[in-house]
């Protein structure tokens, strides 16, 4: 491998991070709306966003972009290759956040909530002062846990043509008739995404005792 094989992989590996934090950025709280909506058991809308979140969950993250780019001109909207791999990965991640967020805010003690409006509590300081911060704590592992899968099915979006570090890798193994160098290296690149993930997760973590006692 040339130097110039290294850059185009990890030129490859900016736009898997690209694509994934965008994704994550948006999905984590669209996530955390969609959980709120179920958990409050609103009208219609909880129903609707447990069928989205039931059938993006089974759909394999392909499959979806595929369909997003491809199906959504039938209607007169068309997408480029990076607004539908962005739209999917956000719709997809943002299904499985919701699930890490209810499972939090199923779990929280509701006397808690009752006890602050039993004191005349407005209902937005209720959440951003005792829901929120305890919801966030305990769901923080669960979507650590779904932004490293997301990283990792990043390379979905390659079936509409973009260049990330697998495709890249790919490209790489078949130009110089010796694949595992380049994919060793996406590999090391990947594990690097994913350990700085984790690494935050934890500085978030450690965090977390100071800010309760402040």
């Amino acid at each position: 491998m040339s130097a110039y094989d290294y850059w185009s992989i990890v030129q490859a590996a900016l736009t898997t991070v690209s694509f994934s934090f965008v994704s994550i950025l948006f999905g984590v709280p669209i996530g955390l709306g969609l959980a709120l909506l179920r958990w409050a058991r609103v009208p219609v809308f909880s129903q609707i966003v447990t069928g989205y979140v039931s059938i993006v969950r089974s759909c394999p993250a392909v499959t979806l972009i595929l369909l997003i780019y491809f199906a959504l001109p039938q209607f007169g909207i068309s997408l480029g290759p990076m607004a539908a791999g962005v739209l999917a990965l956000t719709i997809s991640t943002a299904a499985f956040n919701s699930e890490i967020w209810r499972s939090a805010l199923i779990n929280f003690p509701v006397d808690q909530y009752d006890a602050a409006r039993a004191f005349a509590m407005p209902r937005a300081l209720r959440f951003r002062r005792i829901v929120f911060p305890q919801v966030w704590r305990a769901s923080l592992p669960g979507l650590v846990s779904e932004m490293t899968l997301q990283v990792k099915s990043s390379p979905a979006i390659a079936v509409i043509g973009i260049v990330e570090i697998t495709r890249a890798a790919l490209r790489v193994g078949a130009r110089t008739y010796d694949p595992l160098p380049p994919f060793m290296f996406a590999l090391v690149l990947y594990s690097l995404i994913v350990y700085v993930l984790v690494k935050a997760q934890r500085l978030l973590e450690q965090r977390q005792p100071i800010e309760s006692r402040t």
